[in-house]
């Protein structure tokens, strides 16, 4: 995994359209069919209400360009976007958490 980063991708709901209209927009570029691009990991895919979606995706450096392209030719007219370089953060909370609880305890 270390020939990859992690890339969180926010997928915001164009608001002047309902669902059906963004789900019309993402059928006729098929979006579902072809994003992310093949070998491309999900890592987590969320909705956040509100707001849209958040994917965040493992990916090769090399292809950050065909992750940003296919952006562009398949979720442009349904979403805004905004992305966002990202790291596991978890492992460092949990050995954190301890570290306090250890301490806490005397």
């Amino acid at each position: 995994m270390g020939d990859t980063i992690l890339l969180t991708v926010f997928l915001k709901h164009q608001q002047d359209k309902n669902l059906a209209e963004i789900n019309e927009k993402l059928a006729a570029a098929e979006f579902w069919a072809d994003f992310p691009p093949e070998g491309i990991e999900v890592v987590s895919w969320y909705v956040m209400m509100g707001i849209g979606q958040v994917a965040t995706l493992r990916v090769p450096p090399d292809r950050l360009r065909e992750v940003n392209l296919a952006i562009e030719k398949k979720a442009w007219g349904a979403f805004t976007t905004e992305f966002y370089p990202t790291y596991d953060f978890k492992p460092v909370q949990e050995k954190l958490r301890a570290e306090a609880a250890a301490k806490r305890a005397g």
